[in-house]
């Protein structure tokens, strides 16, 4: 007799955005739900009005066209503009290698789960049905419990039934899962179904999946400084509201399509640094663990 019913979960999934590269010309004309100029738009109103305005006062109201002095005020803004275009590569990129550690840590999770489920099936006897639909079951519930855990959910309906998995949600719900892998392995060794030196080598993979979870926890829970991210807002904001002042001599109105452009640049890298730093959430371009972890289930259920 099998302890639990092997039925497997339906469920939805968030995928993360799958496009070709080489599709330039749909990329531009294209806007999607994730796109900055969606979030972005309000803002674009709001500084066309604001240039509009600060535009007309210089031009027409105060006439500030007499003193040429303050048509250099535009050399201060090229200054700044190189130092601004430092600071936003520097947290880019760094928002990049979060994302890229992050993916790193999944891959490594399907690798260990995969490994895992090879070497109990491996190592079982041959009719131990109940154990290998246990870790059937349970291997792939600790990379859901993993994915829900870095979200701050718990979602019961994602998990294959398990008789003794009743995790806690008040607790670390994957170092639970955890436990309960290893206390089935160790009974495995008291029951003389594995030797020590497998034991062992099935310890390390157990000890590889706590450690991945860790790593994760260490990109979510750390994130970019506070005082650095609220200074580069407030940089961002006192750069584009000075423009009108520094190039509306230059250009005349057309400060206005140049003031909301440069906003959509330097708002638009700002808002992907932010979204791609936390890549275990459900944005369109967070990491797909949804995915993934439906790939390990399908991974271990074909080993075991």
């Amino acid at each position: 007799m099998r302890p639990e019913k092997d039925i497997l979960p339906a469920y939805n999934f968030q995928y993360m955005i799958n496009y070709n590269p080489k599709e330039w010309f749909t990329f531009i004309f294209r806007i999607h739900k994730a796109d900055t100029v969606r979030k972005l738009f309000p803002m674009f109103i709001g500084l066309s009005v604001y240039a509009g305005i600060i535009g007309m006062l210089e031009l027409e109201v105060w006439n500030l066209r007499r003193y040429t002095e303050l048509q250099h005020l535009s050399i201060v803004h090229s200054l700044l503009g190189f130092v601004i275009s430092l600071l936003l590569v520097f947290r880019t990129n760094t928002a990049y290698d979060r994302w890229w550690e992050g993916r790193k840590q999944w891959g490594a999770m399907v690798n260990n789960c995969r490994n895992l489920a090879m070497k109990i099936e491996a190592i079982l006897p041959a009719g131990n049905e109940a154990d290998r639909l246990f870790f059937r079951h349970m291997i792939p519930n600790y990379a859901f419990c993993l994915k829900n855990h870095l979200r701050g959910t718990f979602v019961p309906e994602e998990l294959a039934p398990v008789q003794e998995f009743a995790p806690d949600i008040q607790q670390h719900v994957p170092n639970q899962a955890a436990a309960l892998l290893l206390r089935r392995v160790h009974e495995l060794y008291r029951r003389q179904q594995i030797s020590g030196d497998q034991l062992i080598t099935i310890n390390q993979e157990l000890q590889a999946l706590t450690d991945i979870c860790g790593a994760c926890e260490r990109i979510k829970n750390t994130p970019i400084p506070f005082s650095y991210s609220v200074f580069l807002k407030k940089f961002i904001f006192f750069y584009v509201m000075t423009l009108p002042f520094g190039y509306v001599f230059s250009v005349g109105y057309l400060i206005i399509p140049m003031v909301v452009f440069i906003f959509y640049v330097l708002a638009s890298l700002e808002l992907i640094a932010e979204e791609i730093e936390d890549p275990f959430g459900k944005d369109a371009n967070d990491l797909p663990t949804d995915t993934i972890c439906e790939n390990i289930r399908k991974h271990v259920a074909e080993v075991l």
